[in-house]
Parts: structure tokens; C-alpha cells; sequence
């Protein structure tokens, strides 16, 4: 008994040493100006954030916290306010809203104990939410602005790849991607022609593009020492920012917290990207997409370690 209780007390040692080891971090709340590059921090923050969207009337940023989901007004004025999601309280950093600004849309386990990622909809000003998926884990990142369809990266046989569902849950989801590899990402273009995304298919994260039946999957960036996430399209269809790791800095499969990134913009077009900034962030900095209405400022969120 002695020696069972010495080593229960190293475990439970070793795990309080682990807690208090873990770094504490500071979420820095921010807004770029594409065109003269000037960052503009909106709120500090004492405690993990991500993951910021703009809403269609300018005023607001969304994201999520602690499994919740918040809105701060832009100004950086008063504090985060909670948006009621009901029983849904394991929000993670994959949400969007609606073209015509009335609905959100996140992704979330059932319950803080079930760990499978599903979508949900419902009122931008909170409400009961609606279950979509009947299948996880699944990680919502672009609603077609006609309102009718959702995009997510979903995991099916243990296989990642792009699908895509009626926004009211009434038809079965359609897969987009088949190549083997991590496809995730996608995103719909304002007129609902394309979808954007990345993938891991040759060999580092590229980004790409595909039209929204999923045909004509075409490679847009050609980084040969980057890992390429999550682009973005502007409001007027005119620009794709994207986040981009260094490599060998992690897995080309992974998009990790706690690194040093870049945010990259490019037209959607195709051609050489630009690095607008770089920071400490990665994971949560721009995982959906973040631009303001104007097209012209972007809100991320940079961390430091204390």
C-alpha cells in the first residue's frame, strides 16, 4: 500500500508540476489594413481566443472561447459578450456566419465529454441551435452566400476530405474531395462559383481551388518552403489571405498554436502571394474566414507567452 500510495503521489506531483508548467497566454484581439499594413490592436486578452469573424454590418467580431462563443465590438469598446448557444458549450475555432448576417453557424462536440466535432446552426443573436451533421467529426468553414449550402472538412473512415450539405440539414452530405491526404479548409467564393481550400496532396499545404460541384481541383500556391491554411476570400472576390507555417516548423498535416506564421495574401486569380505579416500565432489566428466587409482590413489574433 505504501509503495502504491508513493507512486500515486508522484503521479498526482508530476501532473501539478505539469499544469503549472504550461505557459500562460495572452490573446491578442487585432485588425490589418491590407493596403498600408498598419495592425491595430482592438483587446487584449488574459485567456485563450480564436478565431475571429467579422459580422456583415462592421460592428462586431466573433470568436470563440473557453468552448463559447463571443462577440467584441470592434472599437475594442466595454467587454466580450456572450452569444447564447444554448446546450451547446464545446465550441471550437471552425464558425461562420451568414451571408445576410443573421445566423451563425459552429462547430461543436455534443458535450464537453464527447470530443466529435458536429455543426450547428442558429441565430446570429443567440438561440437553441440546430443539429446539421448526422455524422463527426466534421468542422465547418464556409456557407454559400446564397444561404442554401454549408462546406466543412470532415473525417469519414479516418480519411479527411471536403464535403458539403444542405444548410437546413434536409439532404445527405455530398463528398467533394477524394484524393488521399488531408483536404481541409474550404471556403465558397461571393458568387458561389469556387470553393478554396488547402491540401496536403503534394506533399507540403498548398491552397487550392475547385468549383463548387467539386470538379477542376486546381493548385494555387506553389510554396516549396511554406505549409499554406485556410484562404480567405474577400467580400468583392478580389483577394485570398491565407496563413502560412515554415517548414520543418511542424507536420505539413498540422496547424499547430504557439508558432511563428505569416499571413499571405494573394489574388484570387493566382500569382505571387505577399507576406503582410508576420507573428506568433498559428493555430486560432485566422481559422475562418475574418475580413471586414470593406475588404480592405482583416482581424486576426497574435498570442505571447508569458
Amino acid at each position: 500500500m505504501k509503495h502504491l500510495l508513493t507512486v500515486l503521489f508522484a503521479v498526482l506531483g508530476l501532473t501539478v508540476q505539469a499544469q503549472q508548467q504550461q505557459p500562460k497566454v495572452t490573446s491578442i484581439l487585432e485588425v490589418l489594413d491590407i493596403e498600408t499594413g498598419e495592425r491595430t490592436v482592438v483587446k487584449e486578452f488574459p485567456y485563450l481566443i480564436e478565431a475571429p469573424n467579422w459580422t456583415r454590418d462592421g460592428n462586431w467580431l466573433i470568436f470563440n472561447s473557453g468552448g463559447l462563443i463571443y462577440k467584441m465590438d470592434v472599437q475594442g469598446k466595454g467587454d466580450a459578450r456572450l452569444i447564447n448557444t444554448a446546450y451547446v458549450t464545446a465550441c471550437n475555432n471552425d464558425h461562420v456566419l451568414s451571408a445576410d448576417g443573421k445566423s451563425l453557424a459552429v462547430s461543436s462536440s455534443p458535450s464537453r465529454n464527447n470530443y466529435v466535432s458536429h455543426v450547428y446552426t442558429l441565430p446570429l443573436e443567440g438561440g437553441v441551435p440546430k443539429l446539421i451533421t448526422s455524422y463527426g467529426p466534421s468542422y465547418l468553414h464556409g456557407w454559400s452566400h446564397d444561404g442554401k449550402r454549408l462546406v466543412y472538412c470532415a473525417s469519414r473512415d479516418g480519411e479527411y476530405d471536403v464535403y458539403t450539405i444542405a444548410a437546413d440539414g434536409s439532404e445527405e452530405e455530398i463528398r467533394l474531395t477524394t484524393t488521399k491526404g488531408l483536404d481541409d479548409g474550404p471556403e465558397y467564393t461571393p458568387d458561389d462559383r469556387y470553393i478554396w481550400f488547402n491540401s496536403v496532396r503534394t506533399g507540403l499545404m498548398q491552397v487550392w481551388r475547385m468549383k463548387s460541384d467539386g470538379s477542376e481541383q486546381t493548385q494555387m500556391t506553389f510554396d516549396e518552403d511554406l505549409n499554406s491554411w485556410f484562404p480567405h476570400v474577400s467580400p468583392d472576390g478580389k483577394w485570398i489571405i491565407y496563413i502560412a507555417y515554415h517548414k520543418g516548423d511542424l507536420e505539413p498535416g498540422e496547424h499547430l498554436a504557439n508558432k511563428n506564421v505569416e499571413l499571405r495574401l494573394m489574388p484570387v486569380a493566382g500569382g505571387t502571394p505577399k507576406t503582410l505579416v508576420k507573428l506568433f500565432g498559428g493555430q486560432g489566428t485566422i481559422n475562418v474566414n475574418s475580413w471586414a466587409p470593406d475588404s480592405r482590413h482583416l482581424a486576426f489574433v497574435s498570442y505571447r507567452l508569458e
